[in-house]
């Protein structure tokens, strides 16, 4: 009976093996999620890379000062992010990421939701993970 038990919980937890770069990078997407949150520039400097592309569901591209005033500013004003199916791999000194992010925002003021598909490019300098990259899409039911 035991034995049976343990292999029944075996068969039911995944496992899942990251690599140390690979927690690093998961680690930076949770500093991003908060800062997406909570914005301070310094934050937002440290987790960004000085080319950062920033690409919104509804086809709007910022660059990294377009991006942080945006956020600074409260034009794009996230209350609630969670990330699910995330994915990292990493290769060499870049790492990309898809998640699933399902927020509740009060962008200008404004309240609404958002439920895309995110696709994130990081790469490593000077032994920190910072974005370079990201492009959402809406998932459409």
């Amino acid at each position: 009976m035991l034995l049976s038990t343990l292999l029944m919980s075996i068969a039911v937890v995944p496992v899942i093996a990251q690599t140390k770069d690979e927690q690093a990078v998961a680690s930076a997407v949770e500093a991003l999620r908060k800062a997406l949150i909570d914005p301070d520039k310094a934050t937002l400097d440290a987790l960004v890379t000085d080319e950062l592309t920033y690409g919104h569901s509804n086809g709007n591209i910022q660059d990294k000062a377009a991006f942080e005033e945006a956020l600074l500013n409260k034009s794009s004003d996230f209350v609630t992010i969670d990330l699910t199916n995330q994915t990292i791999k990493v290769a060499g000194n870049t790492a990309w990421v898809r998640h699933i992010l399902t927020a509740t925002t009060n962008d200008g003021g404004k309240p609404g939701s958002a439920h895309l598909s995110v696709l994130l490019i990081w790469v490593k300098e000077k032994g920190q993970w910072r974005l370079l990259a990201r492009q959402a899409v809406k998932i459409v039911s």
